[in-house]
């Protein structure tokens, strides 16, 4: 199984300034020198901070307005929802799942060309099956392990390597491919300079809809019961794709999501500087496409994700059209493999795509006090609820989070936040062992 790259960034690195302990401090009088410089120390750094941020935000809502007034986003559905011309490969090979090469948009003025793996199950003359887009995240290739697990759902899959690589030798450092896209860099932070149209970002996007539409085309596939999932950067690329393509019926991030400001990797998109970071959310952030897309999501992701935490996962799920359901799983690992295997998103597809047996939906929920509720509907037994809390503030990757069982009764969840709570959530289980969350809520005062 290909992992999940292990060299990320793994908090936000914060701009530090020297402060004086406070016992020195104490004995250094008030009028001294040295207690005034550092006190004009610490002043110009608190200064420094909240105006970059202020530079920030004002370069991002400057873009933000430069987008909708040059309609975009740039990618040319007229061309890119017309299947690609393929080719089938006789290397390297894998049991269930078939290489190939797409033609996708052009780097450099030249054309170029994506791996990937599609497989089909076995199906009867005429029979048609739902097809899905498996979208690998950072460190990683095209996934034919990934292509069996939803073959042996009974879905076609296709997962394309997205960064001009074909899944030769030893990941991350897989052959790159002389005809491949730009090289990987995992955001595009170091391409931001570059043309728009030679960014890692927009091919990246461009191959899943590529994808999207050979998959569509294939004799077995139904094009009008088709999803998109990712993992990590994946998950970044699903919010963007699923906000573009309209085709997708569905769509399922894990991990990845907007606000990229908000999340692990915001300590590199300020190295940007203001101007540069700004025109990187504009054109890349999720937040700026996500508002478009009208398909149900299923939005996986941990409690203490340490690049795509829960503050930003709320703002992002709150902008589709659609419907949401939210997986929030306690402290869940981040990699392709545990990213690949929840139960809920296989429930979550078969729900849309064949009339299966959907996850319990939350319907309502509120707090009174310290009294918290949730209401839900489920076509099968809701058997347990768990009231998930933290005392803690600061990184939501370093909160330490606690659970106690909650009521449940009459299709309605009831719990009492213990003092001093300053985020809860619920989760409920269905037989199926499936579960659904409510959204954080953030409180004080408790």
């Amino acid at each position: 199984m290909t992992k999940e790259r292990s060299s990320y960034r793994s908090g936000i690195d914060y701009m530090h300034h020297t402060v004086l302990p406070a016992r020195n401090r104490d004995i250094i009088p008030a009028n001294s020198s040295l207690q005034f410089r550092a006190r004009a120390r610490r002043n110009f750094w608190r200064f420094w901070t909240r105006l970059q941020a202020l530079l920030m935000l004002v370069a991002f809502l400057c873009h933000g307005r430069t987008y909708s007034q040059t309609n975009m986003p740039i990618w040319d559905l007229s061309t890119l929802t017309n299947s690609p011309e393929w080719t089938a490969l006789a290397l390297p090979t894998s049991i269930g799942a078939k290489p190939v090469f797409f033609t996708s948009v052009p780097f450099r003025g030249k054309p170029t060309r994506v791996f990937a793996w599609i497989g089909i199950p076995s199906v009867k003359p005429g029979e048609k099956v739902p097809g899905m887009v498996l979208v690998h995240g950072g460190g990683a290739t095209a996934l034919d392990d990934w292509v069996r697990l939803w073959v042996g759902r009974g879905y076609a899959a296709i997962s394309m390597d997205t960064c001009g690589k074909v899944p030769v030798g030893n990941g991350p450092d897989w052959v790159a491919d002389p005809q491949g896209g730009p090289p990987a860099c995992w955001s595009g932070w170091d391409q931001i300079d570059w043309p728009r149209k030679d960014q890692w970002n927009y091919h990246a996007v461009a191959d899943v809809i590529l994808a999207h539409s050979l998959l569509r085309s294939l004799p077995e596939v139904d094009p009008e019961r088709t999803g998109v999932t990712g993992i990590s950067w994946g998950g970044y690329l699903t919010c963007i794709a699923a906000g573009v393509d309209q085709r997708f019926k569905l769509a399922i991030p894990v991990y990845g999501c907007g606000f990229t400001d908000k999340s692990g990797f915001a300590s590199d998109l300020e190295k940007l500087g203001a101007e540069r970071a700004g025109r990187w959310m504009a054109w890349w952030d999720p937040s700026v496409y996500l508002g478009e897309a009208k398909m149900p999501f299923l939005w996986v992701d941990g409690s203490n994700d340490p690049f795509y935490p829960m503050n930003a996962l709320q703002f992002s799920y709150r902008l589709p059209k659609g419907s949401r359901t939210l997986c929030t799983r306690l402290r869940m690992p981040h990699g392709h493999g545990p990213g690949e295997i929840p139960e809920e998103i296989r429930v979550f597809a078969d729900s849309i795509l064949k009339q299966g047996i959907p996850l319990p939906r939350i319907t309502g929920q509120g707090r009174d006090g310290r009294s918290v509720w949730t209401t839900y509907d489920s076509k099968v037994r809701v058997v347990k609820a768990e009231l998930n809390y933290t005392k803690d503030t600061g990184h939501w990757q370093d909160r330490k989070w606690q659970t106690i069982a909650a009521d449940l009764t009459n299709r309605r969840v009831t719990a009492v936040l213990p003092a001093g709570t300053r985020v809860y959530y619920l989760n409920l289980f269905d037989e199926r062992g499936c579960l659904v969350s409510t959204e954080h809520e953030e409180c004080s005062g408790l």
